[in-house]
């Protein structure tokens, strides 16, 4: 077997109604330039167990609708010219995609444990003030971030600039264009 025969991950699909199997390869991408993740595995049990159901969902359910679909065009013939044939293959290839993606997050997930000491770190939610203007900021992993509701990434700029300062600390943070001082309030 050669290095590039090694690299091609097969994946095989029984398709219910006519009993075949329906193989597709996906090729193996090195990571990093135009990898889908970021390196960051931190998640809350709750994140996990989200990621789960919908891992499951995508296993038992959606791919094999979807192979099961790409079966029935392919039995039409005629590939070149089967436009149907071939938004059902890139479905099925986008659901295999975020198989495997979730697959890697959930096997290197890092679970947030509930934070201790008084230091500021990922899992904490701290209040801060601003020009006498309070915010409260969850500092989570980048795969839950949420800034409407006030939940950001340990990697963004203020999270960045909060790990590690206590209740009583004024943080400079450095935003494009402009730096902001934040004051720490409370620490949860």
């Amino acid at each position: 077997m050669t290095a590039t025969q090694e690299r091609i991950q097969p994946f095989l699909y029984p398709v219910f109604a006519t009993g075949a199997t329906l193989l597709m390869r996906l090729p193996y991408r090195k990571p990093g330039k135009y990898s889908q993740h970021n390196g960051d595995y931190f998640l809350t049990p709750e994140k996990k167990t989200q990621l789960e159901k919908k891992l499951k969902t995508l296993k038992t359910l959606q791919r094999p609708q979807a192979a099961s679909e790409v079966a029935r065009l392919a039995e039409l013939g005629d590939f070149s010219e089967n436009v149907e044939y071939q938004l059902a293959k890139g479905r099925l290839r986008r659901i295999n995609n975020n198989i495997l993606r979730l697959e890697h997050l959930l096997n290197q997930a890092v679970i947030i444990a509930p934070p201790k000491g008084n230091a500021i770190q990922i899992g904490h939610k701290v209040t801060i003030t601003e020009n006498g203007k309070t915010k409260i900021y969850h500092i989570l992993g980048s795969e839950e971030t949420n800034p409407e509701k006030g939940i950001i990434s340990h990697r963004s700029p203020i999270g960045v600039a909060l790990l590690g300062h206590k209740i009583g600390d004024i943080v400079e943070v450095g935003l494009p264009g402009k730096t902001i001082l934040y004051t720490i309030v409370q620490i949860v």
